[in-house]
């Protein structure tokens, strides 16, 4: 999860400013999380998987993502259908709900063009850079370093449970569904949660040691181009024409 598998490649996504990236991935994944047609929904389905396949992901990565997210989805397919209501294609215990079909697709286009057009835009920036594109772009700075932080330590707590784990496995601990693993397990969690405030203490520390001032600095400086206009023009565009035919009445395309 950590590893930013995304964010290592020389498409010309990877070399677009991530003002511009983060700007177009949130206006347009709310527009799509407002949309409530399906051809609009299809639409921005096709644009953000022609975006992700644009920016030449890792294969492996990118169907782990779309599985996490689809398992979910999947969960409606199974429920949607049989309580949504309104017109029923027969009787019986198992009448299926038209309209229920149409949410859970609906939700299926929805969620997948989400997902698709951050991998696209977001996770071709490395933590860093997405950090500082946030603070350019006035984001609080309590929060920026609230996201870096909890990314850069996130994965060294998990090092810390897995330590612990460790150490009770070779002790003989085996999980089981009695009151001495839950016990043991509550345990760990409360060491996890006391060496993590331990440790959280002594890196405040040594930022204020190393002249910390409360702001973000960064290496990288940031400077839009030419390519970065076309992009946000172009991402403008596609953003007016999903809002005008949302309120137009579709594409015409389901």
């Amino acid at each position: 999860m950590f590893d930013e598998p995304f964010s290592r490649g020389t498409s010309l996504l990877h070399r677009l400013d991530p003002r511009i990236k983060l700007t177009a991935a949130f206006v347009l994944s709310c527009i799509v999380a407002v949309a409530a047609r399906r051809d609009v929904a299809l639409a921005a389905l096709c644009a953000a998987a022609f975006l992700a396949v644009w920016s030449r992901p890792p294969v492996r990565p990118l169907l782990g993502r779309l599985a996490a997210v689809n398992v979910f989805v999947l969960f409606l397919w199974v429920v949607l259908p049989f309580t949504y209501g309104g017109v029923q294609t027969d009787e019986g215990v198992f009448a299926v709900s038209r309209a229920g079909v149409d949410m859970a697709l609906l939700v299926t286009l929805k969620s997948n063009a989400i997902v698709l057009l951050f991998i696209a835009c977001v996770a071709t920036s490395d933590a860093a850079a997405v950090g500082h594109a946030l603070c350019r772009l006035g984001v609080p700075r309590k929060l920026v370093f609230l996201f870096l932080f909890t990314y850069r330590y996130v994965h060294v707590l998990l090092q810390e449970y897995e330590r612990l784990r460790t150490a009770a496995r070779l002790r003989g601990f085996v999980p089981g569904t009695g009151l001495h693993t839950y016990r043991t397990l509550a345990n760990m969690l409360g060491m996890v949660i006391l060496r993590s405030l331990d440790r959280s203490q002594r890196v405040y520390e040594a930022m204020i040691l190393r002249g910390f001032d409360g702001r973000f600095h960064s290496l990288c400086t940031l400077r839009l181009h030419r390519r970065d206009v076309v992009f946000g023009c172009g991402a403008a565009v596609a953003a007016c024409m999903l809002v005008y035919a949302e309120f137009a009445g579709g594409l015409h395309v389901i």
